[in-house]
This record gives structure tokens, C-alpha cells and sequence, in this order.
């Protein structure tokens, strides 16, 4: 009879291990170690090892083990970082993978964590609950969100916690929030003798002269069809608060699924006046963007909705285009609603609870979202990789920009930094960015563009586990559908006399239900 009971009492002992390991690191109250400083740097006395999962960006190419930027910052906080990087390509596979196999890292960095895995795994216990941590540890995160409460709107999900961090875009960085944005060649203007098209009807004059007086130009080219599309949505009253498929009707205040509208319907029928009369490139579904650039390059497009020609057409070319402004509409309607909401993907960073020193890593990736912490991570360190010019400006050193060896800028911020391509958690600031969107000409247009801003711009909403399922079981049938007869409509492979069968379908798929679904997610955003 002893042996049982003894087998009982050993199985006993390891539940009761196991049971108290999880709880130590999921509870926060317990409070760090007397090796951990709540302010200031080093943020640990002693040095320790946090192990991260990291996603990289396409044009991510070092090691970072070894870059100027995570030395330094060992170097400020004595915590070394044991880096997984995992390629853009691997990222969900291995992300997955780590999840299943419960082979976690103690935090997820720049991940693209899914929102409804964020959801999901939170309540699992798989991740920590990061209120009280903020709270507690990372002054510079809870700032943001009192002085912008749509911060902590955004990233609070239904039981009223916060399991990741955002990348945050400087509310005031407007160039970042609402590129990419429309450009017209201005020798062309001068050509045909027009100033910058301010109506749909003006660009549509505009494109036929181009047609007529430079035939060797394309009126009108892209990298793909969203760029104009996200330029018209507000000259036909859709889109209104920046999100895909779903807006606010601005008759009645009331969420809608804004592709059966009228004024979308409008907005396609221009399209395909557009693309029939072959003032839009007719490749532009399939062009790759090495030919686009090329194009821009040899100045073969008279305009274009993209980045800051002169950063990627190159200077002799791309200073020859001008920032456009939204166009009126046949409505009247002059807004532009393409326009990124300041918090961008909310699971950019994620603790597990295999993590042994919570309040130390939310203290790591907390500097981030502060002015010398972002000033660190985009541009390095004074004097080694960027300079304070005489007017106050931040700009990369020659070595990085000009490099005798003939490596590219990009290629040598790789070299130092860590923030090309990916999307980091912290804040991005104008000021110390100096990517496509904080060149003098990106600003410039941008700046054109602030009158006619939507006034409010969703992030992207939180929902429940069963929300969530139904949503996208939803989602997958209605978004597919729409998008691909969207652009059937403007090619012109669907006729608009088949616009109701559009209609009906749509709602056959379950349109009530996938708008129940938003509603009550934007009602809880509201309340959050």
C-alpha cells in the first residue's frame, strides 16, 4: 500500500513545482530582485540575459549580436540580449511553432504578433498582463498614453488588459501617417498649362492633355492601384476614418461597411474611366517595383501616388514632382482619409511568462518610447553615426551616407542600427528619422495635405476569442470578395449593371453578423 501513496505524493511535489514556477512569473507583486534599479541606468546592477525572438525586416541583414546600437545599450543597462532573428519569410511559421511547442522566448520583439494570439495566449497565462508593469516600470509608455488616450484605447483588449506594446508614430509626424501621397510632375504641369489639379475633374483634364501633348508619358503610374485609391476615398466620402471596409457615415454617425455605398461605386465607376481610356498604366496589378522605379527614374510618369520621388526616382528625376492635394469630389467632398491612426501594430512586443525578470525588460523596451531613446535607436550615437547641424537638425555622418566603399546608405544604417524595416516597438519621431518620409519633399506635401485631414483615425480594433473567430471566418469570404471585384470593376472585367448581385452577395456572406462584430469591438474601443 506504500508505494502508491509514495508515487502520489512525488506527483504531488512536481504539480506543486510546476504550479508555483508559474505563478512566480506571472506575479508582478512579488516585485523584482534587490539587483534591479526601478530608475535610471544600468537598470540591473549585476549584468543578466534576456532571451528575445526578433523579426526582421526584408532589408535587415546584420548580426545583432555585434551592432553599435544593442553594444550601447548593453553598455547603458547592463542587460545582454540572446537574439533569435528570425527572417521575414520564417517569421509566423517559427512564431507558431514556439507558441505550440510552448518553447518560448522571454519576450517577442517586433514579431507582428496577431491580434487575436495577443488575446488568446494572454489569457492562457502564455503571456503577462503588462498593466501593472507600465504602470510601475515604464514611465515613458504611460505618459503616452495620458497625454494620448487613444494609445491606451487601442491596445486594451476586452477584459480590460494590456498583454503587448505598439509602435507608436508621432502623433505630429504627419508626413509618416499619411504617405504614400499623390505627386505630379510640375515641367508637365507647365506643358500642358495647368496648375495642380484641386477636383476629380481637374485631374481627369489633367491626365487627358498628358495623353494628347506627351504621348510618350504615362498620364498616370504606380506601384500598384492603392495609392490613388487611398488618395480618392475622400473626394467620394468613403473611408472616413482611415480603416479598410469599415468607416463612420458622416450623415448619421454611424459605423457602416463602406464598399456598398454610393460613393464607393463612384469612386470605382472614375477609376474605370480612368483605366479604360489608358490614363492609368495599364500593368499596374502586375508591375514589379524595380520597373516602377525605372519608369520613375527615365521620368516616364507625368504622376503618381507613392514615396518622395526624390528619394527613390533619385534627385535629377524625382525633383521634378510636386506634392498634390486631395480633389474634390463630384459631391463636394475634398478630405483625406488615408490616414494611419498614431498606434500601428499593436504586438510588437510580448512578454511570456518564461520571462525571470519582467520588470527589467519592460524597463529595456520603455526607453524607447522616450525622446533620447528613440533619438538612440534611429539615429545611434553623437558623432558616430550622426551629427547636430547648425539649424538642430539630426543627420547621419558621411560614413553612413556616403561610403568610399560603395556600400549603399541602407545597407550601412544595417551596420549600426536596428530599425530599417521592421517596425520596432517605441515611438517614431520626425526628427530623428530618416527614412522616405522625413525628406524635404515628403514634408512639404504632407504639410499640403493637414487641412483636409479625416478627423479621426481608428487603429485597429481588439475583439474576443469567439469575435475573433467568427470575424475572420467572415472576413476571409467578404475582404476577398471585395477586393477582387473591386478591381474587376475598374479593369472592367465586371460591368456596374451588375453592381446590386454585388450587393446581395456581399450580404449573403454574412455582412449582419460581420457588422455586429465591428460594432460592438468599436463600441467597446469607445468605452476602453
Amino acid at each position: 500500500m506504500k508505494k502508491p501513496l509514495y508515487g502520489l505524493m512525488i506527483l504531488l511535489i512536481i504539480f506543486q513545482t510546476a504550479c508555483s514556477k508559474g505563478t512566480e512569473s506571472n506575479n508582478v507583486e512579488e516585485g523584482p530582485d534587490e539587483n534591479f534599479n526601478e530608475t535610471g541606468m544600468p537598470i540591473v546592477n549585476e549584468p543578466i540575459t534576456i532571451k528575445m525572438f526578433a523579426g526582421m525586416g526584408a532589408k535587415t541583414q546584420s548580426n545583432w549580436d555585434d551592432i553599435l546600437i544593442w553594444n550601447t545599450y548593453e553598455d547603458m543597462t547592463n542587460v545582454h540580449i540572446d537574439w533569435e532573428q528570425v527572417p521575414q519569410e520564417g517569421v509566423d511559421e517559427k512564431r507558431n511553432l514556439a507558441l505550440a511547442g510552448g518553447n518560448l522566448p522571454d519576450a517577442f520583439y517586433a514579431a507582428n504578433m496577431p491580434t487575436l494570439d495577443i488575446f488568446k495566449y494572454g489569457q492562457q497565462g502564455l503571456f503577462l498582463e503588462l498593466n501593472d508593469l507600465i504602470d510601475q516600470y515604464a514611465p515613458n509608455v504611460k505618459k503616452l498614453m495620458e497625454e494620448n488616450p487613444e494609445i491606451r484605447k487601442a491596445i486594451t483588449f476586452p477584459d480590460g488588459k494590456i498583454y503587448s506594446l505598439p509602435v507608436i508614430l508621432d502623433p505630429e509626424f504627419t508626413s509618416v501617417r499619411t504617405h504614400p501621397l499623390p505627386w505630379f510632375n510640375q515641367e508637365v504641369l507647365n506643358k500642358v498649362g495647368m496648375d495642380i489639379p484641386e477636383s476629380t475633374d481637374e485631374f481627369y483634364q489633367y491626365l487627358k492633355a498628358v495623353q494628347k501633348e506627351t504621348p510618350n508619358m504615362t498620364p498616370f503610374g504606380g506601384r500598384d492601384m492603392n495609392g490613388m485609391i487611398g488618395w480618392l476615398k475622400g473626394s467620394f466620402g468613403v473611408g472616413t476614418t482611415g480603416r479598410d471596409f469599415i468607416d463612420k457615415d458622416p450623415e448619421t454617425g454611424d459605423i457602416r461597411f463602406y464598399p456598398i455605398t454610393d460613393g464607393y461605386r463612384e469612386m470605382l465607376g472614375y477609376l474605370n474611366k480612368l483605366y479604360s481610356e489608358k490614363l492609368i498604366e495599364q500593368n499596374i496589378y502586375t508591375i514589379e517595383l524595380a520597373n516602377f522605379l525605372a519608369n520613375g527614374k527615365d521620368g516616364k510618369y507625368a504622376s503618381t501616388a507613392f514615396y518622395a520621388p526624390v528619394e527613390l526616382f533619385g534627385e535629377e528625376a524625382g525633383e521634378q514632382y510636386v506634392g498634390g492635394l486631395p480633389l474634390k469630389g463630384p459631391d463636394g467632398e475634398q478630405k483625406f482619409a488615408q490616414v494611419a491612426n498614431p498606434v500601428g501594430h499593436i504586438g510588437k512586443f510580448v512578454l511570456t511568462n518564461e520571462n525571470p525578470n519582467p520588470a527589467a525588460t519592460i524597463r529595456w523596451v520603455d526607453y524607447f518610447y522616450s525622446d533620447e531613446g528613440s533619438r538612440l535607436f534611429y539615429m545611434g550615437v553623437e558623432g558616430e553615426t550622426y551629427e547636430v547641424t547648425d539649424d538642430g537638425d539630426y543627420k547621419y555622418v558621411d560614413k553612413i551616407t556616403q561610403s568610399e566603399d560603395g556600400i549603399s546608405k541602407d545597407e550601412q544604417i544595417t551596420n549600426y542600427l536596428a530599425w530599417l524595416g521592421i517596425g520596432a516597438p517605441g515611438i517614431l519621431k520626425e526628427k530623428y528619422f530618416d527614412g522616405s518620409e522625413a525628406a524635404d519633399q515628403a514634408l512639404e506635401a504632407a504639410a499640403k495635405m493637414e487641412p483636409y485631414l479625416i478627423e479621426e483615425a481608428w487603429p485597429p480594433f481588439t475583439y474576443t476569442d469567439e469575435e475573433a473567430k467568427k470575424l475572420a471566418a467572415l472576413s476571409a469570404d467578404i475582404e476577398k470578395y471585395v477586393n477582387e471585384m473591386q478591381d474587376k470593376f475598374i479593369v472592367g472585367e465586371e460591368s456596374f449593371g451588375k453592381w446590386d448581385t454585388f450587393v446581395k452577395n456581399i450580404e449573403k456572406m454574412g455582412l449582419e453578423e460581420y457588422m455586429e462584430i465591428q460594432k460592438t469591438a468599436y463600441e467597446r474601443y469607445q468605452n476602453n
